[in-house]
């Protein structure tokens, strides 16, 4: 059995009386079964199955926000929202040498700390990899985080980011959609703005919902017109 492979609802994960089946997984004879799509796993004995489905899978380049799960010697491991645990290497926190030897980590990113992050590799075992470095990449000190479906993102961005910058217009909330499902808010009517992307998670297949959350927008917003460029 090969950990974080790839696997389909009946497939055969591992044959013999040695394994546990966990999660995900259930028992045919001498044989564990996955009863779902989705990543191999293993601890001690135990046969794990991680879903896809309403996953956000993690792909180069992506821009998403992570929480920051553990601090280690040399790195940090960041929650962002994926099967599997993003790694930011201390190179990629910040734009100054950190020295190991004299400087804390949990200095510059401590665990339950939030960012902006882009995904920069995602190694043959899955593994993101990630940087605070670059343009619009910080620590988020401030605002809300509100959770989305992963597979709602596009929708909610628009053609262009249209609709985000629609939300950001009428409502002066400045406003950071991660790839990843999770959604940033700061300022202005962030209780308006929640309620149009929901409504946008549940409609998204919709036609004509530009226009139905136009008129929400139009209806209900404060008229602040804020710096919302971030």
């Amino acid at each position: 059995m090969k950990e974080k492979n790839l696997i389909t609802p009946g497939e055969v994960i591992v044959e013999g009386m040695d394994y546990l089946p966990g999660e995900g997984t259930y028992r045919d004879g001498s044989v564990i079964r996955s009863s779902l799509l989705g990543l191999t796993q293993t601890r001690d004995r135990l046969v794990k199955v991680i879903p896809l489905s309403g996953r956000y899978i993690p792909k180069r380049d992506d821009h998403v926000i992570g929480v920051v799960k553990e601090v280690r010697y040399s790195n940090w491991i960041v929650d962002i929202r994926a099967p599997y645990d993003a790694l930011m290497m201390v190179g990629e926190a910040v734009d100054r040498f950190i020295d190991l030897k004299k400087d804390k980590l949990s200095s510059f990113f401590n665990i339950g700390e939030v960012m902006i992050c882009k995904i920069t590799n995602v190694d043959e075992s899955m593994t993101p990899m990630v940087t605070a470095r670059g343009p619009g990449l910080r620590k988020l000190t401030d605002g809300r985080i509100i959770d989305v479906q992963p597979s709602k993102i596009p929708r909610l961005i628009g053609k262009n980011a249209s609709m985000v910058k629609m939300i950001k217009d009428h409502t002066g909330t400045k406003m950071f959609v991660g790839q990843n499902g999770k959604v940033w808010l700061q300022g202005g009517n962030e209780a308006l703005v929640i309620k149009v992307i929901r409504k946008i998670e549940r409609d998204a297949h919709k036609q004509g919902l530009t226009d139905e959350i136009l008129k929400i927008l139009e209806s209900e917003g404060n008229g602040n017109k804020a710096d919302v460029s971030d």
